[in-house]
Parts: structure tokens; C-alpha cells; sequence
């Protein structure tokens, strides 16, 4: 079973919140003047009024600070960071501001333009030297924001632009509340979501009794990158702790926790074209292997025997399954928090005597299995029976753990047990855990795995190399991703198939595949299925383009006030929205008898395997997504705005409906007791997948209601639509309109 570590009641978790002054603004003082191009982009300092302008052709002030408003401001900062179980408290304390900024100098040199000043402090600080960097990388201009730190305590750079009130802003990777997150500040910070993340009671219960409401910016996968309505779009290269401040009508503010803030400024464009551009740089995820794609990844735990029930069952219905995803394959502890796993990295054939014949006899069927790992090393010495391997003795003899001041390994309390994480900065360490996956994991015969966790490296960890865990906190799951693909790459894998759920900047380039974490068994939209949407799309525009959620959702809460199990209409209702993802994979969640299950009864064991065989229906468009996702970056689901940016109304849309690329749209049905939907089809025609007729108009958007039953939810294809015609036809050859 997978083991998030926050719960109600319980189990305590301090979510993250970000107690920030207010961004330092000051007097902008210029003393030399200039205009220096770059490539296709144009750096200005201009004294009438005072201000740096970036501009392009054909948009001399693509961006531009606040007349006469210091646009570089700097502090000394005394951040007080609490960490519990993955989620964060961190209280930034101004010691002093540095505000007032002058211009002195420019000086270009080749592709590269530097402008050099000061900046005047408070607190009695002396005034401090500053550098800005500019330097011409093609379609992107690189920015280094450099304070001159030797002499002070100076570890804040505030940068502020110019924006306005109409400005919508995207991406951020994962964010699970908002997709235009203008008027808002978004803090860029990996780690566990929280449960309820602002919906009550669940929220405030959460909070009263054990911290762990989380809040709509709590997310697993944080990135400091956006674009906007404008055509425009930034990022930054630092991986420290960072805050974009969007709540001003005229401006935006990025503070970053270092004296230097690195970026990028990309060339405007159609939304797709700056995605393409950053995904240059973050990478990009590569198409998964054809098996993925036959059908469901069906979630089970419970040992051979209830595997080879659940086979029976689905063969009885004719189900097409890619794999069973079997995360309890290292034995299953009981816990304060219900069923979890033994975090010791090896293959328990007390659970699952007769593993390699059941491997076999679902390779027959060309039935793949998947199991789980994730960073942690729990020590099971004296607590399971039947261990042959102790990896935390092993990692913790040879220094492989992340470790306290004192050098003792760094132990996390999980629910009640404790675990360490390996040091990824450790050389030795990263081969040792290699070594586990390759001989634990993939010589075990399984084709995949979750690659769980990765959010919950302390501040104040020491770390192998000697730099700062607060640093690295963000780049962590970025490495663990990695390890995971070196490990599967040495072993001559090429169809393994992992998936992870935290991420930063160049996860992308590094999994195979993302999921969306833990969501309430709920029709909430902070925290249950129409957050999964949002999550998706709004990850769509930061390079996540391979990713998915669980079937049904994860977080199953018993509370006096309320309980959240899942209901079987929520499950049936998931299912048809699963059947448009880049995976249909399944999960029991973590009270799985107290969940509505795929074989829970007939209906739904039907109702599951329809799904299944409709997400294959279109495993041919989906292969196609994918290679365009590995050469552009472009997501398999898509936020209407990357298609219809000059369209107001998509702008307003946060999960009521997406795209399958550019040819399929989406309205699930999100809510119980529901049977229409009201969709809006952007300018064109629209075939209705099931009854063929044709909606929409060639002229604008057009809003109509969808009867959208159980078993049939409001699905649409451009009329004339190579991929949308393919489908149908593939849907009525199968028997499934």
C-alpha cells in the first residue's frame, strides 16, 4: 500500500505557510542610459521615465519595471523552517531591506550585456554593490541577479515587473486549486499536499487536531515557471525556496532565498510555442512503452491468492489489462493509520508464495506486473520475521542516509515508525540504491514501479556533499527520478515503466511517468477528483506532460463529524474520466475496505472493464500525443487556452473540461446526482461520440447542456478529425457506443 504520510486525526502534519513581509519597493535612480540588443531580444535603461525595458520585434516593452520603482531589492532574511512528515512551516523573519537602486554602469560584451549598481539598505547596512546579467541563449534571454553578499548578510533578491490586472498567469507546476493563479502568491516548494488543502470541515478538523489541512499552494510538484495571456513566459533557474507574488493589480514580485536569482525570459508566443521553448530546458518525457497502453494497470494488494480472484474476474469480463500494479509485493505492516508497507526493498514470498509462477502465468496473457519503492530505509530488525536483507542496517553502516549535525542518520517519523531517506548527494549511496532496484525490484521480474515520495528532505539536513539541504530540498525529487531511470537504463530495460509523484524543474526530463499523488476518495475541488484535473493541466504547462490520477482517489478518512469513504457513484464517475488519461490505473486507497472497489460488484466490475477497453479505443491518438510530447513538451491533456488563447471564456476554466490533445474534448461528469453537463465548445464543429450529432458553431464558442448518464459522459472530436473519426469507429467495432 502506498503510505502518504498525513491523515486525520491520527497523524500530525504542519503544512506549509508562507508569513512573508510584504516585497521591499524603492526609488529607482538611473545614472547612464543605454539600448544594447541581444539576438532578437533588446535591453533598454531608460531615464525618462526611469526603468529597464526588455522588448523583442514587434514588442518593444515585452516586459519592463515600474516607472521609477527599484526593480532589483534585496534583505537580510532569518527563515524558521519546521518540517513534519514532508509538509513544511516556514516563517521568513526581514532583518533589514535594501530598496533604493541606482544604475552606474552597462557594459556589453559580445552575446552578453552587464549593469552594474547599488543598492541602499536599512538597519545599517553599508550601501551593497549589485550586478545584472544579461546574456543571449537564442529564443531565451538568461538573467543573473547577483548581490554582492561578502561583506553582509544578504540572502533575499526581490525582482519586480510590470503587470496589470487583466494578466492571467499559468503553470507552477502542479497547483490542484486554481489554474490562473493572477492575484495570488503561488510559493515554489515540492512536498506533501495536505488533506482537505482549504475545504471544511475536513480542513479545519484537520488543522484543530493535527496541522494537516494543507492549503490550496501545497502541492507535490512546485516550479518556478509561468506563461501568461500575454504571450509571455518566465522561469527561473534557482532551486532555492522562491515566492511569486501576484496579488498586485500593476505588478508581479519574485522573491528567491539567495543572494542571486538566475532565470529565463523566453520569446513570446502561442501558448504551445512557450511551452516547447521551456521544455528546452526542462527536459522532456519520452513516449511509454506499447503494454502500458492495453488496458488497465489494475491496483491490488492482498497476496496471490487475491490477485488470481481478481484475474478470474476481469478474464470473466474479457477486460483488456496492461498490468497488475502490485504495491504491497514487500508485505504489509499494520499501523496506527491502517495497512501499510515494510520499507525494506525486498520481494516477500510469505505474501506472495509462488511469485515467479504468477509472474508467468500474466506473461502468458501479456499481463505486465508493477510494484513500489520510494527513498525511505525503514528499519525492520526485531519487528518482521522473515527478513533476508536489512537495508537499513546496510545504508545506515555506510554512511548512505541523510544524517543530523551529531552524524546519526536523520530519522522522519512516517505514522508510528520511523524512516530515513537516502543521501542522493552521496556517490556511493546512489549506486547502493541502484543496486537495490535492480536486484530487489527488476530481477524480481516486475516492468515497473511507483516511485514514490521525494518532498520530504529537511532544511536542516546534512547531506554527503556539504550543501545546503534547503537548496536541495527542490532538486531531491529531481534526483530520485533519475536514479530511478539510471537503474532501469544499466539493467538494459527499455520498457520499465515508473511513475512519480513529487517534482521540481527537470523531473520531466528524468521520469517516465507522473501521477498526481493523493487525493480525497471526494468530489472536492481542492482536494478530490476535480482537483485531480486541475492539477493535471495546470502541470501541462510546466512539462508534465505524461500524467494521470488515481482511479477513485487515495485519502479515505473515519471522523465522528464526517467520513470520507468512497462511494460507488464517485468510482464509476472516475473510471470515465480515467479512460481519457495517459494511463487507466486503479487504486484501493489506503482504507481499502472501506472504499467502493472496481470489483466491489457487477455494475461496477462492468462499468470499470467498459472504461478500460474505451482508454484503449484511442491507444493509437495517445501514441501520437506521446511522441509529440517527447519532441515539444506539449501535455497528452490539455487546458483549452493552449488552443484557444484569444478566447476569454477558456481562461475561466479550471476542471470543468479539457482537451486529449487537440482533437478530443472532455466535460466528465464531477459532481453525485449528476446526469448533464453544460460544456463550452470553443469556435468550430463538434461531433458528440456517442450519438454522432454535430454541435458547435464556426463563427464562436458556443455553451450547451449534455445528457452525460453513467456510462456515457460528455465526450466531443472536431468534426473532420482524423484521430476523432478513428476512435468512434474503433469505439463501434468494440461495441461501446
Amino acid at each position: 500500500m502506498r503510505n502518504l504520510p498525513c491523515y486525520f486525526l491520527s497523524l500530525s502534519i504542519i503544512s506549509f505557510i508562507c508569513n512573508c513581509a510584504q516585497a521591499p519597493s524603492g526609488k529607482l535612480v538611473v545614472e547612464t542610459t543605454g539600448t544594447i540588443r541581444l539576438g532578437t531580444f533588446e535591453v533598454a535603461v531608460e531615464s525618462s521615465p526611469p526603468r529597464l525595458r526588455i522588448g523583442v520585434p514587434g514588442n518593444p516593452s515585452l516586459w519592463s519595471s515600474l516607472p521609477g520603482v527599484s526593480f532589483i531589492n534585496a534583505a537580510h532574511g532569518e527563515a524558521a523552517v519546521k518540517e513534519s512528515r514532508g509538509s513544511f512551516n516556514i516563517k521568513d523573519s526581514i532583518k533589514s531591506f535594501c530598496t533604493q537602486q541606482s544604475i552606474a554602469s552597462m557594459d556589453s560584451k559580445s552575446d552578453r550585456l552587464i549593469i552594474k549598481g547599488e543598492l541602499a539598505c536599512t538597519g545599517g547596512e553599508p550601501r551593497i554593490p549589485y550586478q545584472l546579467t544579461f546574456q543571449n541563449t537564442g529564443n531565451q534571454l538568461r538573467f543573473e541577479a547577483r548581490i554582492d553578499s561578502k561583506l553582509t548578510e544578504i540572502n533575499r533578491v526581490y525582482l519586480t515587473l510590470a503587470s496589470d490586472k487583466t494578466e492571467s498567469f499559468f503553470g507552477f507546476g502542479e497547483q490542484f486549486t486554481y489554474f490562473d493563479l493572477k492575484g495570488r502568491e503561488v510559493p515554489i516548494l515540492t512536498q506533501e499536499q495536505g488533506v482537505g488543502r482549504g475545504t471544511q470541515p475536513i480542513t479545519i478538523g484537520a488543522n484543530l487536531t493535527a496541522g494537516a489541512g494543507g492549503d490550496w499552494h501545497t502541492t507535490y510538484i512546485s516550479v518556478p515557471q509561468f506563461i501568461t495571456s500575454k504571450g509571455r513566459s518566465l522561469f527561473l533557474e534557482n532551486s532555492e525556496h522562491s515566492i511569486f507574488d501576484l496579488r498586485q493589480d500593476d505588478s508581479l514580485t519574485i522573491t528567491v532565498h539567495s543572494s542571486t536569482a538566475t532565470g529565463r525570459i523566453l520569446f513570446p508566443g502561442t501558448p504551445l510555442e512557450l511551452v516547447e521553448s521551456y521544455t528546452q530546458y526542462s527536459g522532456r518525457m519520452r513516449p511509454l512503452p506499447d503494454w502500458v497502453h492495453r488496458g488497465a494497470i489494475v491496483g491490488m494488494q492482498g497476496g496471490t491468492n487475491v490477485v488470481k480472484k481478481a484475474l478470474a474476474e476481469l478474464d470473466a469480463q474479457k477486460a483488456p489489462v496492461a498490468a497488475f500494479w502490485l504495491q504491497d509485493w514487500v508485505g504489509q505492516r499494520t499501523t496506527n493509520f491502517g495497512k501499510q508497507l515494510w520499507w525494506n526493498w525486498e520481494l516477500d514470498r510469505d505474501r506472495y508464495p509462488g511469485w515467479d509462477e504468477l509472474l508467468a502465468d500474466l506473461k502468458l496473457r501479456d499481463i505486465r506486473v508493477m510494484s513500489y519503492v520510494n527513498p525511505f530505509i525503514a528499519d525492520v530488525a526485531g519487528k518482521k520475521t522473515n527478513v533476508r536483507r536489512n537495508l537499513f542496517a546496510e545504508a545506515s553502516s555506510r554512511g548512505y542516509l541523510i544524517r543530523h549535525g551529531d552524524g546519526s542518520p536523520y530519522l522522519i517519523l512516517n505514522t508510528d515508525f520511523s524512516a530515513a531517506m537516502i543521501d542522493l548527494t552521496n556517490p556511493e549511496a546512489r549506486r547502493w540504491m541502484k543496486d537495490v532496484i535492480k536486484t530487489e525490484l527488476i530481477a524480481s521480474g516486475v516492468s515497473g514501479w511507483m516511485a514514490d515520495f521525494g518532498e520530504a528532505l529537511p532544511f536542516d539536513a546534512k547531506l554527503y556533499s556539504g550543501e545546503s539541504a534547503a537548496s536541495y530540498h527542490n532538486r531531491y525529487p529531481e534526483e530520485w527520478a533519475a536514479l530511478n531511470r539510471e537503474a532501469a537504463s544499466e539493467s538494459n530495460r527499455n520498457d520499465i515503466v515508473f511513475f512519480c509523484r513529487s517534482g521540481f524543474t527537470k523531473s520531466p526530463g528524468e521520469a517516465t511517468l507522473f501521477w498526481l499523488g493523493d487525493q480525497m476518495v471526494d468530489w472536492d475541488e481542492n482536494d478530490g477528483i476535480k482537483s485531480s484535473i486541475t492539477g493535471v493541466l495546470s502541470g501541462g504547462i510546466s512539462g508534465f506532460s505524461l500524467n494521470h490520477s488515481d482511479i477513485g482517489g487515495y485519502t479515505t478518512i473515519n471522523n465522528p463529524l464526517k467520513n470520507y469513504h468512497r462511494s460507488k457513484e464517485l468510482l464509476l464517475r472516475w473510471s470515465e474520466l480515467g479512460a481519457f488519461q495517459t494511463v487507466y490505473r486503479s487504486h484501493e486507497g489506503n482504507r481499502p475496505d472501506e472504499n467502493h472497489q472496481f470489483n466491489s460488484d457487477a455494475e461496477t466490475l462492468k462499468h470499470f472493464v467498459r472504461f478500460a477497453k474505451i482508454h484503449a479505443a484511442w491507444f493509437e491518438y495517445r501514441k501520437q500525443l506521446m511522441e509529440e510530447a517527447s519532441r515539444k513538451g506539449w501535455p497528452v491533456m490539455r487546458h483549452l487556452y493552449l488552443h484557444y488563447p484569444e478566447d476569454p471564456e477558456v481562461r475561466r476554466i479550471r476542471f470543468e473540461e479539457f482537451l486529449v490533445g487537440s482533437e478530443i474534448l472532455v466535460a466528465p461528469v464531477l459532481d453525485p446526482d449528476t446526469r448533464t453537463v453544460s460544456v463550452y465548445l470553443p469556435r468550430g464543429e463538434w461531433v458528440h461520440i456517442w450519438t454522432g450529432d454535430v454541435k458547435g458553431s464556426t463563427d464562436s464558442g458556443t455553451r450547451i447542456v449534455v445528457d452525460a448518464p453513467i456510462g456515457k459522459p460528455a465526450v466531443f472530436f472536431k468534426k473532420g478529425s482524423v484521430p476523432g473519426q478513428a476512435f468512434r469507429k474503433e469505439l463501434e467495432k468494440q461495441g461501446l457506443l
